[in-house]
């Protein structure tokens, strides 16, 4: 499994956890060690999105894919994805 598999499948088993409080994640691509991810439903601009990005899934990739050094959530950021 390669790093971009590695990391949709972290996801991928962090997402019923967001599922039950109405909210979803989506990868949107990784680069440069960077995780660009999309927070939509209750997750868009939820006052907890810092802690399950930072605390939770970023904690998660840092310990399980190496190469991850970040987690961005695109939404919030200013940075223009290609």
């Amino acid at each position: 499994m390669n790093t971009e598999e590695q990391v949709i499948d972290v996801i991928n088993r962090i997402r019923p956890y967001l599922n039950n409080d109405g909210g979803d994640i989506e990868f949107v691509k990784f680069d440069n060690g960077i995780v660009y991810v999309r927070l939509i439903g209750a997750c868009a601009g939820c006052a907890m999105q810092d802690a399950t990005l930072k605390d939770g899934l970023e904690a998660l990739l840092l310990e399980e894919v190496p190469g991850v050094i970040e987690v961005v959530n695109v939404a919030e950021s200013n940075e223009e994805i290609k």
